[in-house]
């Protein structure tokens, strides 16, 4: 099991990297939304923890920021009708906060909320996930930005280039501290945090 690859961003697409390792062998990951927005420049160094899917035609990495992403997308993979592809695009639509929490609310419409995800698509993954998602509430670090406020927050404070661990800190402060309850409120008061650092 490959678990982690550490090395020099070589390739950076919306989905999918090429590390280069210290020892010279070039790694492909395919990768979701949330991973890309928080890379660093080509030619910097990255760490991506990593899930091998294996098949008889192909072996395939898939790369995460955090282990707590690699945990809910392989647990995703248990689902029925679930491939890599579509949890992926999962964890590109969603955090993994977001996706525990919606499992754990039997959230059929959170769900659907993923392309390629229709009802019946959504009642399926919840049937076959929802008693399971208490394991992953650890693994995710469900926090107080699991909350559609504070993932919409996130996600922009992200874009505009913090990384995810940092945005997410910022806005759980922010919901914390009672400072905002909507999202253009959460990310000012998150960036006034940001930019005083």
């Amino acid at each position: 099991m490959i678990a982690q690859v550490r090395g020099q961003l070589v390739v950076r697409e919306l989905d999918r990297v090429e590390i280069l390792t210290a020892g010279g062998v070039a790694y492909e990951c395919h990768i979701p939304l949330s991973v890309f927005e928080a890379l660093p420049p080509v030619g910097k160094e990255v760490t991506l923890h990593t899930h091998l899917a294996v098949r008889e035609d192909a072996w395939t990495l898939y790369g995460f920021a955090h282990p707590a992403e690699r945990a809910v997308f392989q647990k995703l993979l248990v689902a029925k009708g679930v491939g890599p592809a579509l949890a992926l695009g999962i964890l590109s639509t969603l955090t993994p906060e977001r996706v525990v929490r919606a499992l754990r609310e039997k959230d059929v419409t959170t769900l659907m909320r993923v392309p390629r995800v229709g009802r019946k698509k959504a009642e399926q993954i919840i049937l076959d996930l929802a008693d399971k998602a208490d394991t992953l509430v650890g693994a995710a670090g469900e926090t107080a930005t699991s909350t559609p406020v504070g993932d919409d927050a996130t996600r922009a404070l992200v874009a505009l280039g913090y990384a995810q661990v940092d945005a997410a800190k910022a806005v759980r402060a922010v919901l914390d501290a009672g400072d905002a309850h909507d999202v253009s409120a959460v990310v000012r008061s998150a960036l006034g945090r940001l930019t005083a650092k």
